[in-house]
């Protein structure tokens, strides 16, 4: 499958974006246990990204709470039964690993659930950096702890559910 690539610079570092020129397949992280570079054989091409380039510029910046893209995630029916539940997570919200079980029916399986959401192929678009163990602590994230709790932060500081 032919893949295009593109970079964007963010406040957490560049992030890769990456697709078959019909929908975003991949958002990768510049640091943590999930750093992803592109392959050799990907071609370059911003263009490619105009819209992912404009909504995740105005997510950064405080001007966009909710997506809209044309998203291609690769992975298990389970693992996108998970993605599809991250999909219904406010902004500025967040939920626990047992709550995302229990939204798709399958309650004992929060760490199954916890898997799904590390294996999560589009971070920050499907936002998995919004689930949180289940005594409020911030739990694992591919891009590492702080670029978790950076995105949490600036969705708390933007958020409409801010408490003031």
């Amino acid at each position: 499958m032919f893949m295009y690539y593109s970079y964007l610079p963010s406040p957490i570092g560049d992030l890769l974006l990456a697709g078959n020129g019909e929908a975003l397949q991949l958002v990768g992280f510049p640091t943590g246990k999930s750093r992803t570079r592109h392959q050799d054989d990907w071609h370059h091409d911003d263009s490619v990204f105009a819209e992912e380039r404009r909504q995740l510029t105005a997510y950064f910046n405080g001007e966009l709470t909710r997506f809209s893209l044309k998203l291609a995630p690769q992975g298990t029916d389970f693992q996108k039964s998970v993605w599809d539940a991250l999909l219904t997570i406010p902004y500025g919200q967040t939920c626990s690993y047992g709550h995302i079980a229990q939204q798709i029916n399958r309650p004992k399986a929060s760490r199954a659930v916890g898997a799904a959401n590390g294996q999560n192929p589009i971070p920050i678009i499907i936002p998995c950096h919004r689930v949180i163990g289940s005594t409020g602590k911030l739990t694992g994230f591919g891009g590492g702890l702080p670029t978790k709790e950076k995105l949490l932060g600036l969705e708390q500081r933007f958020s409409p559910f801010r408490l003031e």
